[in-house]
């Protein structure tokens, strides 16, 4: 199977600073104040779109476009797809399931076309990352408290779902897969599986990057797992990327990056909230304080890669660029060869 040239680019890359992801999108997109004709543009869809943020791909691009340049201006290396959505399940919500490929195909283009004139404009590599949400469905557990057997959906089923949009992206033009804020860690083997399946089909490999959210203070996700034991849980995938996103502000997110640092022999990357929503759901976090926490992080040979999740602007992966600039990034370690297992927590065999 073909090795990945953009994987190679970014780990060279890597290895000489530590590099910065983009920030949220849905936060960029309030700033428009766009109406539900502007969702809808010229489509014929009978359910209400606004708040359909992936499907502006097709009926607002420039927006989309705008606000990826305004993160590549702001110092992104890797800028993902507004796509975090695009899948069967979450349009269904929204009558939209027909367009799912017409969604990520377009929205890799934009990423792309983005990408490529940066490069070209100052030589610095910059690289897609086609992001891929969890969906509102779970494997692991069952949505009837009354029916813990019960499953709203199967794995093939989900797989195939993961399988469309992949082939969508890749299609459009990215270089990897984001599985993003993996609140159960069955759905992400799926996701897993599903880009194995689309590389195979192409006869190369897709690099994958592997993202986990923790959903309260006990530092695990929903599936019940913390962040060593989703690491030993996915590590046969050999993902380009592990790391967290979202949950909360960067201070929450540090002891787990603390813990994953040492034991992932990959390249981490981590893209925190700007801390946590007011009372009205807004975030107030600065980006100057945001950088801060990221600067400290990096101060402390945490991360490889980072950027923003929920609230976060181009300011504030400005911050962040300001915060590492200069600073080495993570060594990647090499643990011992273990046998390493999980279930709820991890367990190594002994040699």
């Amino acid at each position: 199977m073909k090795q990945s040239e953009a994987a190679a680019r970014l780990r060279a890359e890597a290895a000489k600073r530590i590099l910065l992801t983009d920030g949220a999108f849905g936060t960029m997109i309030q700033s428009y104040r766009l109406t539900e004709a502007d969702y809808r543009g010229q489509l014929d869809l009978t359910l209400d779109q606004k708040g359909n943020n992936d499907l502006l791909v097709i009926t607002r691009p420039h927006v989309i476009a705008e606000i990826t340049e305004a993160y590549i201006a702001a110092g992104s290396d890797i800028v993902s797809t507004n796509t975090f959505n695009a899948n069967r399940i979450s349009q269904a919500d929204y009558g939209a399931e027909h367009l799912v490929r017409d969604l990520n195909l377009a929205a890799a283009e934009i990423a792309r076309d983005a990408a490529m004139a940066a490069e070209a404009a100052d030589g610095r590599p910059r690289f897609v990352a086609g992001a891929i949400g969890p969906t509102n469905k779970t494997l692991s557990l069952s949505p009837d408290v009354n029916d813990p057997g019960y499953r709203a959906i199967e794995y093939d089923e989900l797989k195939d779902v993961y399988r469309e949009q992949i082939d969508g992206l890749l299609d459009g033009g990215a270089d990897f897969i984001l599985i993003e804020t993996v609140f159960d860690t069955l759905n992400a083997k799926a996701g897993i599986m599903a880009v194995l399946e689309a590389g195979e089909a192409r006869g190369q490999e897709v690099p994958i990057q592997l993202s986990f959210t923790v959903t309260d203070m006990s530092g695990r996700n929903l599936s019940g797992h913390s962040i060593e034991s989703f690491w030993a849980s996915v590590r046969h995938a050999r993902p380009l990327t592990i790391g967290m996103n979202c949950s909360f502000g960067a201070p929450q997110l540090r002891p787990h990056v603390l813990a994953l640092s040492p034991v992932a022999d990959t390249l981490v990357m981590v893209y925190p909230n700007a801390g946590l929503p007011n009372e009205l759901g807004q975030y107030d976090e600065e980006p100057t304080t945001t950088g801060g926490f990221i600067g400290e992080w990096a101060d402390n040979g945490l991360i490889n890669i980072v950027g923003g999740c929920c609230g976060t602007t181009p300011g504030h992966i400005a911050a962040m660029a300001r915060a590492v600039r200069g600073k080495p990034p993570r060594a990647i370690p090499t643990p011992p060869v273990r046998t390493l297992l999980a279930g709820l927590e991890t367990f190594t065999m002994a040699a």
